[in-house]
């Protein structure tokens, strides 16, 4: 395994634990993402590891729905994402994405890897879980999200910046970096 396939791994675990604590009543739950409901989110999620494997000629196949079986749904989605980047030679296929060519690995960590981050935050903050974010995990996404430029205030990307507490943390800073309220 590499460092990113690890990565992966891990923030998957961290998400998939948080989609498994969602209270039966917390779904239909607002989250920090406007006009989404948790349910939303993790169907994001699931929709996010389904178009990296599309870049690489791959796809998610016959996978659990969200609104059935939201815990399965994102299980197998992840399984599928980790397969491929614990495979070589699917790990290292190149594609031309939002940001110019890159290869699979390297999307994940630098997308999925994210996306796990915030949105496993939004998550938390949905359903009153614990939001908290790893510190390191602050950091590397702070990092990322400072290389995407523009492209972090496209569509379908993140909300405008928001002010910070004045007394804010790392990661609330992230946050209203990122357009959350934190």
């Amino acid at each position: 395994m590499t460092e990113i396939s690890e990565r992966y791994a891990r923030l998957a675990d961290v998400f998939a634990a948080n989609v498994a604590a969602v209270p039966d009543d917390g779904w239909a739950n607002p989250t920090p993402c406007e006009q989404w409901t948790a349910r939303d989110i993790v169907r994001h999620v699931v929709s996010s590891q389904g178009m990296f494997l599309g870049f690489i000629g791959e796809e998610l196949g016959d996978i659990p729905s969200v609104d059935d079986d939201p815990v399965s749904a994102w299980d197998a989605a992840r399984a599928k994402v980790q397969a491929s980047l614990d495979d070589p030679g699917r790990a290292q296929t190149e594609y031309t994405g939002f940001t110019g060519t890159s290869t699979f690995e390297e999307g994940v960590g630098r997308f999925l890897c994210t996306d796990l981050v915030v949105h496993g935050w939004d998550l938390a903050r949905a359903t009153g879980l614990d939001e908290r974010i790893d510190p390191e995990d602050v950091d590397r996404v702070w990092a990322v999200a400072k290389g995407f430029g523009d492209v972090l205030r496209s569509p379908q990307a993140f909300g405008p910046e928001v002010e910070p507490p004045p007394d804010a943390d790392d990661q609330q800073r992230l946050l209203a970096v990122l357009g959350r309220r934190p």
